[in-house]
């Protein structure tokens, strides 16, 4: 194995050339630098990564917990992490929760054992209150994704970023009111989640602004499978004089279980029960009638989440910073 004095011999320059090559401590001229590359390359020298981590206390790369890594939205939130950090040379380890408290614990431990310099959370429903102890207690920068908390005390300086979620529910709201529909049936899912208790306190407050009710058959709650959904949703839009002439299902999961029992009733969309959905699906472009999606900027919100992490790492005592992304509406045939 090569080691970096025989790097120094071939390029002929000191192994503390060499170092500052490397490490980019020290200016060197572009000409010795380009021999010490040059004999890199020949010789197959590769860095000590771990002793180098060592001596700098950074390990240059940050870890990702995510609930569920295949969602969509989550997928594009991962794919805007990775991209961010591999643009500011760092590494990205990445795991998911599916949704298990405990899972995640398991995580956010293996990820301190590889002693990476920061977290980015999205936390699992009914995720570990004692989770934001432990990372406190490594002292490790952290950042939460998507699923905000009003966290007080000395959890309260946590940096967070997220979307809009009621003024999205406003204008969708608005959007099926406005073709008549008073009797809006909201899937909501589970409420453990904070992103959709937001959005069913978005629903709540945009349908009272215009006098309308949301009496207990037109909220659809604490479903976790696209087949709870399916079972549960499907009582509430049978034929009847009450029945709900438009459904909003709060995300992809949702969506396909409410979708479903909207099909099994035989009813259409958008001539019978009109349908939106948060997130939306892969290929919308493929469903008939396309869905009325409200779309989370999911890529930008892994961005951001990356460059709040590496400000919080440089700058540990920087201000709390809390970001808020509007989500943007794709209006299409499925609510007419």
């Amino acid at each position: 194995m090569a080691t970096i004095v025989d790097v120094a011999t071939l390029a002929g320059v000191s192994t503390s050339t060499v170092s500052h090559v490397l490490n980019e401590t020290r200016h060197v001229e572009p000409e010795t630098k380009a021999r010490v590359m040059q004999a890199v390359q020949a010789t197959g020298y590769r860095r000590d990564v771990l002793a180098r981590s060592m001596r700098r206390a950074r390990t240059d790369s940050i870890g990702l917990v995510v609930s569920d890594a295949g969602e969509p939205a989550f997928a594009d939130m991962v794919h805007g992490v990775e991209e961010a950090a591999a643009q500011n040379g760092v590494s990205l380890l990445l795991a998911n929760s599916a949704e298990d408290p405990a899972r995640e614990t398991s995580a956010v431990e293996a990820l301190l054992d590889r002693r990476v310099d920061g977290l980015i959370i999205a936390r699992a429903a009914g995720s570990d209150g004692k989770l934001l102890d432990r990372i406190r207690e490594e002292q490790k920068p952290l950042v939460l994704l998507d699923r905000l908390e009003e966290l007080g005390g000395e959890h309260g300086n946590v940096d967070q970023v997220g979307v809009n979620n009621h003024a999205a529910m406003e204008a969708l709201v608005g959007h099926l009111a406005g073709r008549g529909h008073e009797r809006i049936l909201l899937v909501s899912g589970d409420l453990r989640v904070s992103s959709l208790r937001e959005r069913q306190d978005g629903f709540r407050k945009a349908m009272a602004n215009r006098g309308l009710d949301v009496p207990p058959s037109l909220l659809c709650e604490g479903t976790v499978t696209a087949a709870e959904t399916f079972q549960k949703v499907r009582p509430l839009i049978k034929g009847s004089a009450e029945r709900p002439t438009a459904v909003l299902a709060c995300s992809t999961l949702l969506a396909a279980g409410a979708l479903r029992a909207v099909q099994k009733e035989g009813l259409r969309v958008p001539d019978d029960m009109a349908f939106a959905a948060f997130d939306g699906f892969t290929y919308s472009d493929l469903f008939h009638p396309q869905i009325t999606t409200v779309r989370q900027p999911a890529f930008r919100l892994g961005e951001s989440a990356v460059g709040l992490l590496l400000k919080r790492i440089e700058h540990p005592g920087a201000p709390t910073t809390i970001i808020r992304l509007d989500s943007e509406l794709e209006f299409r045939r499925s609510t007419g």
